[in-house]
């Protein structure tokens, strides 16, 4: 059977073509698919009203609570429990209903499309109540904190892609040795190139021991899985962790109340970009990481670092490295040098 670069070049164009198709594809499913399927449904928000506010105002709460609209779900409670709520990111707005008017309480830690689609909702119902609700954002965060956490993870992703590939492609006999090292140094190298962004981007953010480690746990986690990858596939596994980079700022940039079903359980049940944007976020907003946050990356940590001192194939210095020296010299094989042999 022919191999496809012998074939006539119509039927390579062919070929060629369909492979575009394909990649365009998965990468259009994978991105704007997510984009252009997003909206929201039973968005988590609350209405609170004090304990000594006018029956009145109860009624209102009641009777938007059971509205019954498939886009929110709202909880009644008091303004503390409700405030309570939304710093553990389990509302994602609240609604304050006083005698003197609506409050529209919103914060900075919440995913921001979280946050808008919470402001555009509070904003509507206030509007239908013939009032202008006031807005008071709670742990107030800037353009860059709200780009940070997700700009890191694509960042430090990038980092151990490209260092990963790059040793796969020029090292000639690749190694345990060497691909940790270059796992350790593209997390130290990018880790101090996020540092230097923030930095650049708002001083404020806070630039921890504790934001520190957290970047190079979740750096050092994928570089070690992209280098297990690169180990076992060669450079054939960039047809799987270059597209990944692309979920990032589709999929993770997104509280699951926004996406479709289908992507909610194919795409963001597990990539690991939104455990790290979300526990980063809350680091610089003076929270800590979830448990999920940090044991997912130490997880992955694990599996990528035992992969990586699996031992090669005797005469492999790498499972990743296909030519094996069995001192045969080209030369030896060519039809001149064999009659030389012969004569």
């Amino acid at each position: 059977m022919a191999a496809l670069h012998d074939r006539p070049p119509a039927v390579i164009a062919v070929a060629a073509a369909v492979v575009g198709a394909l990649i365009a594809l998965v990468l259009g499913f994978v991105t704007f698919g997510v984009q252009a399927t997003a909206h929201p449904e039973a968005v988590p928000l609350a209405v609170a009203v004090g304990p000594d506010a006018p029956p009145q105002l109860r009624g209102v709460a009641d009777k938007l609570a059971g509205a019954g609209a498939a886009e929110v779900t709202w909880r009644v409670t008091t303004p503390e429990e409700a405030r309570s709520l939304l710093s553990r990111q389990e509302v994602y707005g609240v609604l304050e209903l006083a005698p003197d008017g609506m409050t529209a309480v919103l914060s900075g830690a919440v995913n921001p499309s979280g946050t808008q689609v919470a402001q555009q909702v509070l904003a509507g119902v206030a509007q239908g109540a013939g009032v202008q609700a006031k807005v008071v954002m709670l742990n107030p965060a800037s353009a860059a904190g709200r780009t940070a956490p997700q700009a890191a993870s694509a960042l430090l992703w990038i980092t151990g892609l490209v260092a990963g590939a790059v040793f796969t492609v020029l090292a000639r006999r690749p190694n345990a040795v060497g691909r940790l090292v270059g796992a350790a140094t593209a997390t130290v190298l990018g880790v101090a190139v996020v540092a230097g962004f923030f930095a650049l981007w708002d001083s404020a953010l806070p630039l921890g021991w504790d934001v520190l480690g957290y970047l190079a746990l979740f750096g050092g986690a994928f570089a070690l899985v992209q280098g297990a990858l690169l180990r076992l596939l060669g450079i054939r596994a960039m047809a799987v962790l270059g597209p990944m980079y692309l979920i990032a700022p589709a999929v993770a940039g997104q509280v699951p109340e926004l996406l479709d079903p289908v992507y909610r359980a194919l795409l963001w049940s597990w990539t690991p970009f939104r455990f790290s944007a979300e526990g980063l976020r809350a680091l610089l907003n003076g929270g800590s990481p979830e448990g999920a946050q940090v044991w997912v990356f130490v997880g992955m940590a694990a599996v990528g670092l035992a992969v990586l001192l699996l031992p090669g194939k005797k005469g492999q210095p790498d499972l990743a490295d296909g030519v094996v020296d069995v001192g045969v010299h080209q030369a030896d094989r060519l039809p001149g040098a064999q009659r030389q042999h012969t004569a």
